[in-house]
């Protein structure tokens, strides 16, 4: 029995020799220097040329060390230890945990990848991806703010308001215009209504038309992140600091629309210095103020007269470049219809000309545009169908036709001339008025790196 316990005492014995050599080797064992951080990658939201973003943030830390962690970051990125004062570069005290906020600053209109390079002489590097597109500056302006236009009630077809506007456009190469439909509560106008945005010439008081849209049937363009987009540019001239503008829609009831608008004014280079705008013509009041398209209401002298289509545009010195900016859409119901029962001129396709010198320059083209591709898909009555050169719930295109010649100090003979058609006043059964009409503006606009004046129209 005694060596019995002898065995086991010899054996514990052992075991603790053994228990306490492992516990003398972990505490010589040297622990690992070390960079950890919370995130490795970095994806920025699209930011300004010239500005910066949000600032994201990072932790840092390091272990086991005895040096300075030195943090860099590549180009069109900063980082800050404070979120105030922002650089390229910065150090970390040895051994210390710290938060490193991160912010996008783009100089170029480009995607962005680069890195935070986080180094230690003792430990590994570590490195973060980071990502961005840097995208146009911009100053954005809001003009009216849901404003209420309809027929009654105490309620306007139109409103007319000044703003403050971008004031020097020098260094402005685009200027976009947006709008917004909303419905009031109640519900929308139920039909597809004629409606254009115009600015005061403040020299001549007279209004010029920017842009023109069909409203959807009954309702809002909120499918569209900013609504109806519209290239404003060729009014640079009339678009700077306090400008007087209108809105309008041809609504015969007490619904009507809400309507804002905003400008996005897009700073870079712009392809010439100075623009001048001039209307040739414009019969664009609203929709029954168009041209009346194939007879003239009885071909009488005095609609010849009204609705004169020749003009002579006398252009100064100095121009370099000139194009002719014209919006068209047609309306009514007139007969006799085309050979598939398409009535003029909502539905009749035409090929109507620009003629310059009597000679036929520009076409255009009043055929289908694709309604049933329209984002605001979600209208009451007829919004598929393809209309001749527009749609119900879109911006009636601009049609953009460039001289290819030197117009400077000559006078160009103009005329808007439209393919032959007859109305035979009978019309489109249900549809009272028997006549077609073709709303239309076309404007000269003129470009130059030297100060220009603004062509003068004669008849």
């Amino acid at each position: 029995m005694k060596k019995f316990f002898l065995v086991i005492g010899i054996i514990l014995f052992f075991i603790s020799c053994s228990g306490g050599d492992d516990s003398t080797v972990d505490e010589i064992i040297p622990q690992t220097p070390s960079i950890i951080v919370d995130k490795t990658s970095l994806n920025f939201e699209d930011t300004m040329v010239s500005k910066s973003s949000s600032a994201a943030s990072i932790l840092v830390e390091s272990k086991n060390v005895n040096s300075t962690v030195e943090i860099s970051v590549t180009d069109g990125f900063e980082i800050s230890s404070d979120n105030l004062n922002f650089g390229n570069s910065l150090t970390i005290d040895a051994n210390q945990s710290k938060t490193v906020h991160v912010r996008f600053s783009p100089s170029k209109i480009q995607t962005y990848s680069g890195s935070i390079d986080i180094k230690n002489a003792e430990a590994n590097d570590v490195k973060i991806s980071l990502s961005g597109d840097g995208v146009q500056l911009k100053y954005n302006y809001k003009a009216f703010s849901k404003t209420r236009l309809a027929w009654g009630s105490g309620f306007s077809q139109s409103a007319s308001q000044s703003f403050d506007l971008h004031n020097n456009n020098d260094n402005i190469e685009g200027i976009k215009m947006y709008i917004r439909l909303e419905c009031p509560s109640g519900g929308c106008d139920p039909w597809d209504r004629f409606a254009n945005i115009l600015v005061k010439n403040s020299n001549t008081n007279q209004w010029y038309e920017m842009a023109r849209h069909i409203t959807p049937y009954g309702v809002g363009n909120s499918q569209l992140t900013r609504g109806l987009e519209v290239d404003v540019t060729d009014f640079k001239s009339l678009l700077s600091g306090n400008v007087e503008l209108k809105i309008y829609a041809e609504t015969w009831v007490a619904s009507g629309w809400v309507i804002s608008l905003e400008f996005d004014y897009l700073a870079g280079n712009p392809d010439y210095k100075y623009y001048q705008i001039t209307p040739v013509i414009q019969f664009n009041r609203n929709s029954l103020s168009g041209v009346p398209y194939g007879g003239e209401n009885g071909n009488t002298q005095l609609d010849k007269e009204k609705f004169d289509l020749t003009k002579t545009i006398s252009v100064g010195s100095n121009i370099k470049s000139a194009h002719f900016r014209t919006i068209i859409s047609g309306w009514g119901h007139a007969t006799p219809a085309d050979s598939d029962g398409r009535a003029c001129a909502e539905w009749c396709f035409r090929t109507h000309k620009i003629k310059i010198n009597n000679v036929d320059k520009f076409s255009h083209y009043m055929g289908p545009i694709g309604c049933g591709n329209n984002p605001i898909s979600n209208q009451g009555g007829n919004w598929a169908p393809d209309r001749a050169g527009w749609c119900p719930g879109m911006v009636v295109p601009l049609r953009l036709d460039k001289l290819d010649t030197d117009v400077s100090n000559t006078d160009i003979n103009f005329e808007y001339y439209f393919q032959p058609w007859t109305n035979n006043f009978v019309g489109t059964p249900g549809y009272n008025n028997k006549n077609a009409y073709n709303a239309i503006s076309t404007f000269i606009v003129l470009k130059s790196d030297q100060e220009i004046e603004p062509a003068t129209i004669s008849n």
